[in-house]
């Protein structure tokens, strides 16, 4: 199968090899779709952030959208963040690490993969840092 590959149409099977070309090219398609929809959210933001920045009159309508323009562009960051892992996903893809856990070397799943595109660790993994990351937090 080409690069190209219509997401509407194919699903991923536990029956085929892990991470062929076919699975690869549906997680390139997911990942690009993703940032796309974020990069367009974040460009109606912009839109949406020009054509508020009137004054307004009363300080409670100001302080309002002032506070609304917070919530918007703190919103924003964790999307550019975001769109920084999925840039690393892709790279994954292309350089043959994608879908294996960076601490174990294990398949990560398919499930998870479809649910978290960007997902670096498998459950067990995710679950053993979240283990210690509370541990050190309840310290």
């Amino acid at each position: 199968m080409s690069e190209k590959i219509n997401l509407s149409n194919y699903v991923l099977s536990e029956d085929e090899e892990f991470m062929n070309a076919n699975q690869r090219a549906y997680f390139r398609a997911k990942l690009i779709a993703w940032k796309n929809d974020i990069l367009r959210e974040a460009r109606e933001t912009l839109d949406h952030l020009a054509e508020e920045s009137a004054n307004h009159p009363d300080l409670a309508d100001r302080a309002s959208s002032e506070t609304d323009r917070a919530i918007e562009l703190r919103a924003r960051d964790r999307q550019r963040k975001l769109i920084s892992k999925i840039d690393a996903a892709l790279q994954r893809i292309d350089d043959g690490t994608y879908g294996y856990c960076e601490e174990t070397g294990e398949p990560i799943g398919l499930k998870r993969l479809d649910a978290r595109p960007i997902a670096t660790l498998s459950i067990e993994a995710q679950e053993r840092h979240e283990r210690r990351e509370k541990v050190y937090r309840d310290e």
